[in-house]
């Protein structure tokens, strides 16, 4: 499980009883708990959350224990009204926010300029489960480079991406290192705060740390049921 920084490691930790064994890695340290979950603190945006998940991919791999699933967690922004703060959203698509280029005539994707993908797709039964276990809202989830802190961005983001309920900053490069390894990726966030106008005092930080922990209390065995061939 990949989050940006240690605080969502350590909310997701809090799930799990008994102790954290630490494994170090380049750039990183693996957290393990619960003897078979590992818990990385990628880094804030899509590119060091990328290299830094590849990483961690990679060296499973050479230890002939490759992961079977990756998971992108955190805290995020919400699309008011349909993921209000304190909610939780499971991504059915990790989309890249801003993947392409501005033109005269509108943005351009990046698949559209003939290069990549711009959206990843988690296993929809596996999405099913999450919702059903947690109570997260199906929907897309948007990654960007720069945080959204105006209404303008907010509109033009909504436009764009009329399915989108959340945004972050790690899942799309989460989501690109496991498509790399042939891995599934899942995304959960629980939202912190409103997408718009940047206004810290409405953010709640620690109630979303504690839906975090809350909502992998209650994943963990959907997570263990889920069959990859299914």
């Amino acid at each position: 499980m990949a989050t940006a920084v240690p605080a969502e490691r350590d909310a997701v930790a809090r799930a799990f009883p008994g102790p954290v064994r630490e494994t170090p890695l380049p750039g990183a340290g693996l957290h393990r708990v619960a003897d078979d979950w590992d818990l990385l603190a990628a880094g804030v945006g899509p590119a060091l959350a990328a290299a830094c998940t590849a990483s961690a991919l990679t060296a499973a791999a050479l230890d002939s224990r490759p992961y079977g699933l990756v998971v992108s967690a955190g805290i995020g922004g919400g699309f008011a009204p349909a993921a209000p703060v304190g909610s939780l959203v499971v991504a059915d698509e990790i989309t890249a926010a801003d993947l392409g280029a501005d033109t005269a005539d509108g943005f351009l994707p990046v698949t559209e300029l003939g290069f990549g993908t711009v959206t990843h797709r988690p296993p929809p039964a596996l999405v099913h489960a999450v919702a059903e276990a947690t109570g997260a809202r199906p929907g897309t989830v948007l990654t960007g480079s720069t945080v959204t802190g105006t209404a303008t961005r907010a509109d033009a983001l909504r436009a764009r991406h009329p399915r989108a309920l959340a945004e972050a900053m790690e899942g799309f490069g989460v989501a690109e290192a496991a498509a790399a390894h042939g891995v599934p990726v899942l995304e959960l966030r629980a939202v912190s705060n409103p997408v718009g106008p940047r206004d810290r005092a409405a953010w709640r930080i620690g109630d979303a740390l504690a839906a975090l922990t809350d909502a992998f209390g209650k994943l963990t065995p959907a997570l263990k049921s889920w069959n990859p061939h299914e």
